[in-house]
This record gives C-alpha cells, structure tokens and sequence, in this order.
C-alpha cells in the first residue's frame, strides 16, 4: 500500500541512514518502526479483561428494562 506521509527531517534523515545500514528501503524502515511500536504497546488480555472487570464493578451494566422487553419480543418471534 503506498502512502504520503510528513516528518521532521530529522526523522527523515534518520530513516535514510537506517535504510542504508540495515540495506533496507525506506519505507521497510518505517514499516518496521510501526510494527516494533504496535508490539511494544501492546497490551495483554489480562490486562484488558481485568481493565472491563473494574469499570462494570463500579458501573451499572444491567439491560433497560425497555431493551429488555424488545429483546425477549424479538426472541419469541425468531422462535416461531
């Protein structure tokens, strides 16, 4: 996928050594950058599942009773 993107041109000068040292295009030097970021950022599901866990303790996540009552009509219809 091609692209347009702006940098400093500090940065810009950084991938062009990169690419040379690693003899790699520029653009694989920032694509490899993305990639290397994205996984240093990730998180870990644990970490995700116990983040959902302490908002819907301290939150109300129970269905209005409206949506509840849309629900279990639309649920008796599907059943015929």
């Amino acid at each position: 996928m091609k692209t347009a993107i702006s940098v400093p041109q500090e940065i810009f000068e950084l991938s062009e050594k990169l690419a040379k040292k690693l003899k790699i295009s520029r653009s694989a030097v920032f694509a490899l950058g993305v990639k290397r970021l994205s996984e240093d950022e990730a998180i870990d599901e644990d970490e995700i599942v116990a983040r959902i866990n302490a908002v819907c303790a301290t939150t109300d996540t129970s269905l209005d009773p409206a949506v509840k009552r849309l629900q279990a009509r639309t649920l008796q219809r599907d059943e015929w």
